[in-house]
């Protein structure tokens, strides 16, 4: 199956009730592993990566200082590594662009093989948030790729996204942007944050969504509502790092309870970073104590003086830089690195495994449609 826009899954989760789980991946190995996984479960897969991200897939070890040029050259090579491992695929496979900063970082991404793509406009004003996102729909809708914008703010970090505070969407604004802008889904603030500290027991603003989706119903209007922030921190992982020697503090996600309450009001795409940094970290640490040779390895003991030397570290783009083109090509040059990809590849299943069944999007990937790019054209310009 092609690599499709992501409208068509918006269009199924809305019908079926259920939510697309929408991965961030930074290295060739978390694709392989997010791709194989959804199709052992039959599910749509949403293969995000985001504006630094593609930064960093571009070679850039000092992604926070990423330029234009290095996120094409980042946002090419991760959407033909995607191409590649699902060029034979019996899944619905797509590649959007997460917390685009900027008109320049989202036609990055569209022209380098983006299917879909988020422009992050929540801090501007919100004329000013709807004339970028209007902008970006008007140059992605003619090339059939999907569009995602936001309105609100979350709290929390991640990558260039910062916030000390919440503004909590408005739902009472929710027709006029999707009106105004054309977009096919918005991320809402209804109380999940960015990063791993989201505080103990945080509970959604449930009427939120209930509002902006019955407004939508009322007027007519197609619209998908999306759930960043949404990482559940398991504990058990976190606990587990720090039995490894790591140092993770205050680390609180969204329970999966909380997260499979809101999938029946209308959340149709739900955002998942940190819980793959954790797994993939406690995984390599587990590595390295239990085979402590390695950590003298030519190949891969530099990961681990990383890591050593920031315990409280669990972002793999930190503590890979030392075996950056097997991050960049999936090239294993010799078994030390194959281990620390394998590491990377369980780290992946497991946490993605776990969240496609408990936001139900298991066995519905036949029940998309597949609509190609081309296809997308068509039916955006009608």
């Amino acid at each position: 199956m092609p690599i499709v826009p992501l409208r068509p899954l918006l269009e199924a989760s809305n019908k079926y009730k259920f939510a697309h789980g929408a991965f961030n991946v930074n290295a060739v190995a978390q694709a392989e592993a997010v791709i194989e996984v959804h199709e052992m479960f039959r599910s749509g897969a949403i293969l995000q990566a985001a504006d630094l991200a593609n930064g960093f897939m571009g070679g850039r070890k000092d992604f926070m200082n990423a330029t234009l040029e290095d996120k094409k050259i980042g946002a090419k090579r991760i959407a033909d590594a995607v191409r590649k491992i699902g060029e034979h695929s019996k899944i619905p496979i797509v590649i959007h662009l997460d917390h685009g900063k900027d008109f320049d970082s989202v036609k990055a991404a569209i022209d380098n093989g983006f299917t879909s793509v988020m422009i992050d406009g929540s801090h501007l004003p919100y004329d000013k948030n709807v004339e970028l996102t209007r902008e970006v729909v008007k140059y992605a809708h003619p090339k059939g790729v999907s569009v995602e914008g936001e309105l609100g703010v979350l709290a929390g970090v991640e990558d260039h996204v910062f916030s000390e505070t919440s503004t909590y969407t408005n739902p009472m604004k929710v027709c006029d942007f999707f009106r105004k802008t054309g977009v096919d889904c918005l991320a809402i603030s209804y109380g999940t944050m960015h990063g791993a500290s989201k505080g103990k027991n945080a509970k959604l603003r449930k009427e939120i969504a209930i509002a902006s989706m019955e407004n939508l119903r009322h007027e007519g209007i197609f619209g998908a509502l999306v759930s960043h922030g949404s990482s559940t921190v398991p504990r058990y992982i976190v606990e587990e790092i720090n039995n490894l020697d790591g140092d993770i503090q205050n680390a609180y996600g969204i329970s999966v309870k909380e997260l499979m309450s809101v999938i029946p009001l209308g959340i149709g795409k739900i955002n998942v970073d940190t819980d793959i940094r954790l797994a993939v970290t406690r995984n390599i640490r587990e590595y390295f104590l239990n085979n402590p040779s390695k950590q003298k390895s030519d190949s891969i003991g530099g990961i681990w003086t990383i890591m050593d030397n920031n315990k409280s570290a669990f972002d793999p783009r930190v503590y890979l830089t030392p075996i950056m083109d097997t991050v960049l090509t999936g090239n294993e040059p010799d078994s030390d690195v194959s281990d620390i990809t394998d590491c990377i590849r369980r780290g992946v299943k497991e946490v993605v495994g776990t969240l496609i069944v408990n936001f139900g999007s298991v066995g519905y990937a036949p029940k998309i449609e597949n609509v190609s790019l081309e296809e997308m054209i068509k039916r955006y310009k009608s």
